[in-house]
């Protein structure tokens, strides 16, 4: 029956439906046609979501940058200092050995920055100055938080970072207030970002009244001076020569100094009294006569009119020793 195999199912192992008979490989004018995709609606379904995904994690990463939760290393050249200066002086010291640590451990801490407010591409610091510098001096990049602030916002966080690592001295803190006043910020901002309260501010702020600014900036932070100091220091220049003292200070072997050894210094000449200078004398006249009293805390002297009654001095003096006995007699009864 040569057709019953009609309907017998054959038991041979038949290649996969999917698969397709391989068409002739011989190039033609040296072109080598490309397999193609089983599926092109799946591999452009593919491409769109890949790009999507780029997309949603370009946005993520904008957004984790505008909250400050991404650490990011920037080229120093595009950084800028913060609009209100917080320091008078950087020790070379201690930027030379936090240089050598980050040296040999790498920058652990990033310091904040935000997007500069004026110029596209460029950044300012909030905190981090020191570190900043140190990998500015390395020639690395620097380890950085990026964070939209507002300056009200930049100059707190600028100003509690200090605080929390009480790098500031007590002349820098009130020198910074001093400087945010002058930038129009009120009260509440100053105080936030020294947290301080305002019988503290305004102790501050009485200080760079009493001490000019540029004698604050010659003697520098002086970091073991406190306020009670500062204070006594102001009280003392209402008399004192402030000319004399930014020339001492600017001598070559007062500036090579410390801070602290310049502070005792300009304070030392401001208490000291002037050479050769003559104590507070008062003058009076007694009564009607043709005389004047004058007056120190240790001594008292006669002056006569010699035209008004000239000739009574040598009429007075002549008389001296009899009223002297007179005066010892009284003393001794």
């Amino acid at each position: 029956m040569a057709r019953k195999n009609l309907i017998e199912v054959s038991n041979e192992v038949r290649p996969e439906a999917s698969a397709v008979a391989p068409r002739d490989s011989r190039p033609i004018a040296g072109f080598i046609p490309q397999s193609r995709s089983g599926g092109p609606v799946g591999g452009i379904t593919r491409t769109l979501g890949n790009i999507t995904e780029k997309v949603e994690r370009a946005n993520d990463l904008e957004r984790q940058l505008a909250e400050g939760q991404t650490v990011v290393e920037l080229d120093t050249a595009l950084i800028d200092a913060s609009f209100v200066a917080d320091r008078l002086e950087v020790d070379a010291a201690e930027l030379a050995q936090l240089t050598d640590q980050i040296r040999e451990h790498g920058q652990q801490v990033p310091i904040l920055v935000r997007p500069h407010p004026d110029e596209k591409g460029r950044f300012q610091v909030a905190f981090g100055h020191r570190r900043l510098a140190a990998a500015n001096a390395l020639g690395i990049k620097v380890k950085a938080i990026v964070r939209a602030l507002s300056d009200e916002q930049l100059v707190v966080s600028q100003g509690q970072e200090n605080n929390a690592r009480t790098d500031l001295s007590y002349i820098e803190r009130a020198l910074f207030a001093h400087r945010l006043d002058e930038r129009g910020f009120g009260s509440d901002v100053v105080m936030a970002a020294l947290n301080v309260d305002r019988a503290a501010l305004s102790r501050m702020r009485l200080i760079t009244r009493q001490v000019p600014i540029a004698l604050i900036t010659a003697i520098g932070s002086a970091p073991e001076i406190g306020r009670r100091r500062w204070v006594e220091f102001g009280e003392h220049l209402e008399t004192a020569d402030i000319d004399a003292l930014l020339t001492m200070l600017s001598a070559d072997n007062i500036g090579g100094m410390s801070s602290n050894d310049r502070f005792h210094h300009a304070f030392a000449l401001a208490t000291k009294k002037p050479t050769g200078a003559k104590a507070a004398m008062t003058s009076t006249q007694v009564g009607d006569l043709p005389v004047k009293l004058k007056r120190t805390p240790a001594t008292a002297t006669f002056v006569f009119d010699s035209k008004a009654a000239p000739g009574f001095d040598e009429f007075v003096q002549e008389r001296l020793k009899r009223l002297y006995a007179e005066y010892q007699q009284q003393r001794g009864a």
